[in-house]
């Protein structure tokens, strides 16, 4: 879940509470038992898809959808867009009517997919997972943010319900180009020379990394977890795995970082009274060297992409590459789809080559695309879609921590800011987390 989604969480949460095991009137957690992937033998059929994106996302899903229809002449796709927080509130009760979507969009976790899974209201698809190798093409660490056990206790893990797109947003490091050339500093390449370039910053009379904590932004807390952390300890812990705690996925560690960074001095002057928007406009209008936050949230227009620059920084243990990443939303095809094999056929041109040069030329990050062309005048581009490209490469992903339970996104946000006033040491924080995890599993049974 992307932070500036975040106030919509709990009336989600509370919409979704609607569905429940068996409101269908047939078990749906099952497969389909055949499927076919010859679209043109389908006939002429209409799919409805509803989707939250707009601008940018908007012309980029229209021409996925020309794409299709072009190559599928038979198939007509009307596509009906709504605010994200609107769809994700009703989206139970649509994909309970006869007429609602074939196909829309979901959040991840276990607010959204996980509930509508569970609900019997969107299909399983590991029969299509099979027919188009969906397990060949996907990281694995992408893989699990699309699956549930079907006793649905178990998160990451199990059978299809959605799937992913050949587009992703991550949490890395941006800075500002024109600042790096004044200071003399190259793109860092690790966490020290980061942390160096940012003294030297401060030094020069620079704010090191803008940022406002009044919203409880936490993109610096997870980005520096995930240079840290254990890949796989990191997945586990957020999947439910009981026997991993927060300690053993670097949390007492970046929160420490984090916390002295503050302290140092890196972020602005009373940064605990500034809020996400006032800091994402500070950046972008010449304020802060660097900057950690979710791909595409600066809202770069084509001349500002040639002045500020992406980094998806390599682990400190010169592990790999590991970055907090996913689609921006989870595909699903509704059990009540009359044509779930030509849904299906959708779902995965929409993981194609194909879509994923569509993306990069709308300027949204490509994934699973090896081969895109991105245009070089595009600085921040260019480096989104190498750490994304880095990411697919070593299936180097790792889920939003708030998926780890519905009310970790609070928990975060408002310990950190206890930590910050230094109210909170790191080991409370770190115990606060794993209770809140740890309660939830309870309730899972």
């Amino acid at each position: 879940m992307r932070f500036h989604k975040a106030g919509v969480a709990a009336a989600v949460a509370l919409s979704l509470a609607a569905c429940s095991p068996g409101s269908g009137s047939t078990d749906k957690t099952d497969a389909p038992s055949t499927v076919s992937t010859d679209v043109a033998k389908a006939g002429n059929v209409t799919l409805k898809l509803t989707d939250f994106w707009g601008a940018a996302e908007g012309e980029w899903i229209k021409s996925v959808i020309t794409g299709f229809q072009t190559k599928y002449p038979n198939v007509k796709i009307a596509r009906t867009t709504e605010d994200w927080g609107q769809l994700n509130s009703t989206l139970n009760l649509q994909l309970q009517d006869d007429s609602g979507p074939d196909i829309a969009t979901a959040n991840n976790g276990w607010q959204s997919l996980g509930t509508l899974a569970k609900g019997n209201l969107v299909l399983n698809l590991d029969a299509y997972a099979k027919a188009y190798g969906w397990d060949k093409k996907v990281p694995t660490t992408i893989t699990r943010q699309n699956t549930f056990t079907t006793d649905f206790k178990t998160m990451g893990s199990g059978s299809w319900f959605s799937t992913p797109m050949a587009r992703t947003s991550l949490i890395g490091l941006y800075y500002n180009a024109d600042k790096l050339k004044k200071l003399g500093i190259n793109p860092p390449t690790s966490l020290d020379e980061l942390e160096a370039d940012a003294a030297k910053a401060k030094a020069a009379g620079e704010v090191p990394f803008e940022y406002g904590s009044l919203d409880g932004s936490t993109t610096v807390l997870l980005g520096l977890q995930a240079l840290l952390a254990d890949k796989k300890k990191l997945n586990d812990y957020i999947y439910g795995d009981s026997t991993v705690k927060a300690t053993d996925v670097a949390m007492t560690d970046a929160i420490t970082l984090t916390k002295k960074w503050a302290d140092e001095g890196f972020f602005p002057p009373k940064f605990n009274g500034i809020d996400y928007q006032t800091a994402v406009a500070n950046f972008v209008g010449g304020k802060g060297v660097f900057r950690w936050e979710y791909t595409g949230s600066l809202g770069l227009n084509a001349q500002q992409q040639g002045h500020f620059g992406y980094i998806q920084l390599p682990q400190k243990s010169s592990s790999g590459t590991v970055g907090v990443g996913a689609a921006p939303g989870a595909m699903v095809i509704s059990a009540k789809s009359k044509h779930p094999d030509v849904a299906a056929a959708f779902l995965d041109y929409l993981m194609s080559p194909e879509a994923g040069q569509m993306a990069a030329d709308k300027g949204l990050v490509p994934a699973m695309s090896p081969d895109v062309k991105v245009p070089a005048s595009s600085l921040s581009l260019t480096g989104e879609s190498a750490g994304a490209a880095t990411l697919d490469k070593n299936d180097g992903y790792v889920p939003y921590f708030d998926w780890s339970s519905p009310t970790m996104l609070d928990t975060l946000g408002q310990n950190l800011q206890l930590v910050y006033a230094g109210k909170m040491t790191p080991d409370k924080f770190t115990a606060a987390v794993d209770k809140d995890r740890d309660t939830f599993l309870a309730g899972q049974g």
